[in-house]
């Protein structure tokens, strides 16, 4: 077909030639290339190009332009760019520009900043063309080095350019410049434009800044959908999930009309709290709007569910979903993985590779290993690992991966294993991985690995009150009192406060959270009247309290005392009085349930006759007559 266009080409250049030689009237072209170009036919208005030669002028250059823009025919724009030069044709900004802009959308970069930096004049539009692209594409540093090349040359930016910006501005070094543009932006008083803000306030909250965020929030002259959208975001990347489910409801009743962004926003914050009757509610004023079901809004549904239990409704998104992003696939990975399936999540993973639409990434090779450590699939996961170093998946492993072996290997009790692997790590551990590591010698009572490791980190971290709380109850586990009180001390000292534990339940729309000895619920005294009848029908069932779960220097009377004030019996007694019998308990805790709480779960299960699911923040429990979907490895 090519060769058949160049032909015709040829042709008609030669008959042009010997017309133009043979009549002394102007040579006038058969169509504009308007024409031409507004009818789809771009190939005969490149033809006509070439014949017109230096009198094809600005309009036939906008025109075929624009048309090259619109089908992303790079070859085609690049003939244009190239007669411009041939016939010497000086463009006005106005066609750089647009050569800038089709250079920018058909992902030629390097050509797009040719063209800016050989333009003799360059106006708002040609830098904010260059910063968008460079945005768009995920060149944050090459965005803001154009910007700072703008204000250089005494550009100034408009509303468009400084919303623009205002999305490079990421990680540590990106808000420290955020914060520059936004002084420019009180300056010369753009920071009550909506869009503006709303970029200005997302800047702030990606960076974890939300108590700025939201005064940028709060003293916009008027809110859209998108600013609204991007502090619901905000707090709930930041597992303010509470604070974002609020805003969304109290915007709501402000008259706000979400749009499919705002729904997978709301879903990551109800994923957070395991509101499962919210997230359904979610679903539903979805459908009932018919708001389009873009991948985004989908993934954030299968995640939603799978972290509130219900992986066989989250499978059924899956499986229906018409193209699957690798977002798609590791979430439910990672469902499955967080609820110990280690077997589904390998059938999972071979399902994605035979597919071959999907490559894995990092994410996806990161959810398996951690299958294999919540299923006891150590072995097979050790394997996956060497796999990726010998570049059989063609990702090379990180920091995050290589700490997950160490907590396979620690989970399952290898210790001394996974301390030798950390050795032999090609990078100094960061605090995750001696994290891992602390965590499962506390479980395992390794003590001295564990104190080794528990020094290190409250050096490397020493704000981090979980590693001066797990060193201590290593010691107390260990009965060696002093050293649990020197590190208690040391707490003060360095003024560190721990994250108290908390659990919490839902009953009619309703959250009720619980602490360890709670006397703040208002139905506190009904509570623990019900604990201490549930306490004799559990031991008569065979419940013996593991008093090595309490970590205080008491008498075993005060020791079992204090177990029954566990968050976790509390709301599993509250449940038991407020929700109607046949319905499933559902109870969601913030720190890693105890195994004192664990085994009370699972006889609580037995003896009433309930099933029980239990969220900590490591895993599902799922309790059925007394057993446990986890087989007691946690």
């Amino acid at each position: 077909m090519q060769n058949r266009v160049r032909q015709v080409f040829n042709l008609m250049i030669l008959f042009r030639r010997s017309f133009s030689s043979s009549s002394s009237s102007a040579l006038q072209p058969l169509l504009p290339i308007s024409q031409l170009c507004t009818n789809g036919r771009l190939h005969e208005a490149l033809l006509e190009m070439v014949m017109l030669g230096p009198e094809t002028g600005f309009h036939g250059y906008d025109a075929l332009l624009n048309a090259c823009l619109d089908k992303r025919a790079l070859r085609q724009g690049q003939r244009v760019h190239a007669h411009m030069i041939k016939t010497c044709y000086l463009p006005a900004t106005y066609l750089r520009t647009r050569l800038l802009i089709f250079y920018g959308k058909c992902d030629r970069l390097e050509d797009a900043r040719k063209v800016l930096d050989e333009m003799p004049e360059k106006n708002v539009v040609s830098w904010t063309a260059m910063i968008s692209r460079y945005s768009q594409t995920g060149h944050s540093s090459e965005a803001l080095s154009v910007f700072a090349e703008m204000m250089r040359s005494d550009g100034k930016p408009n509303e468009f350019t400084f919303a623009t910006a205002l999305t490079s501005c990421t990680r540590a070094s990106g808000l420290a410049l955020g914060k520059q543009i936004h002084g420019l932006l009180v300056k010369w008083s753009y920071d009550s434009h909506i869009f503006v803000g709303s970029s200005l306030l997302d800047m702030y909250a990606k960076a974890g800044q939300i108590v700025e965020a939201r005064e940028i929030f709060d003293c916009l002259p008027e809110r859209d959908v998108v600013s609204c959208t991007a502090i619901i975001a905000g707090y709930a990347q930041l597992g303010l999930d509470e604070e974002a489910l609020e805003t969304f409801q109290r915007l709501l009743s402000e008259g706000m009309t979400p749009n499919y962004v705002t729904y997978a926003s709301l879903l990551t914050a109800l994923s957070g709290l395991a509101l499962i009757d919210h997230g359904k509610q979610a679903h539903c004023h979805v459908l009932r709007r018919e708001l389009p079901f873009y991948a985004v809004l989908q993934n954030s549904l299968i995640d939603m569910y799978s972290k509130c239990g219900n992986l066989s409704y989250a499978r059924r998104l899956f499986d229906n979903m018409l193209e699957r992003t690798s977002v798609s696939w590791n979430a439910m990975l990672v469902g499955y993985s967080k609820h110990g399936l280690g077997g589904e999540v390998l059938e999972l993973f071979r399902l994605m590779r035979d597919e071959k639409r999907v490559k894995p990434d990092a994410v996806t090779l990161l959810a398996v290993l951690s299958g294999c450590s919540h299923g006891r699939m150590e072995d097979t996961g050790l394997s996956i690992f060497e796999g990726m170093i010998a570049g059989d998946y063609g990702i090379k492993p990180d920091t995050e991966h290589y700490g997950c072996i160490v907590d396979m290997l620690g989970r399952s009790g290898r210790i001394d294993e996974a301390f030798e692997f950390i050795k032999r790590m090609p990078s100094e551990p960061t605090a995750g991985v001696l994290g891992s590591l602390l965590g499962a010698c506390r479980v395992h009572l390794s003590v001295d690995i564990g104190e080794s490791v528990g020094r290190k980190l409250i050096e490397i971290e020493p704000e981090n009150a979980g590693n001066y709380v797990i060193l201590s109850n290593l010691y107390a586990s260990a009965g060696r009192w002093e050293d649990v009180n020197n590190v208690r001390a040391l707490m003060m000292q360095k003024t560190v406060t721990k994250e108290p534990g908390r659990s919490w339940i839902q009953h009619e729309q309703t959250l009720h959270y619980f602490h360890a000895n709670d006397r703040t619920h208002p139905r506190r005294e009904e509570v623990v009247a019900k604990m201490k009848e549930i306490s004799i029908k559990m031991k008569q069932a065979g419940y013996v309290p593991d008093l090595s779960c309490v970590l205080y220097d008491v008498d075993e009377e005060q020791k079992e005392k204090m177990l029954l004030g566990h968050s976790e019996k509390l709301a599993l007694t509250f449940g038991l009085i407020a929700i109607g019998e046949g319905i499933p308990i559902r109870v969601f805790k913030n720190l890693r349930i105890c195994v004192d709480c664990h085994n009370f779960a699972k006889i609580f299960s037995k003896v009433f006759e309930r099933e029980v699911s239990l969220r900590d923040k490591n895993r599902f429990h799922q309790f059925d007559r007394g057993i446990c979907s986890c087989g007691d490895y946690w």
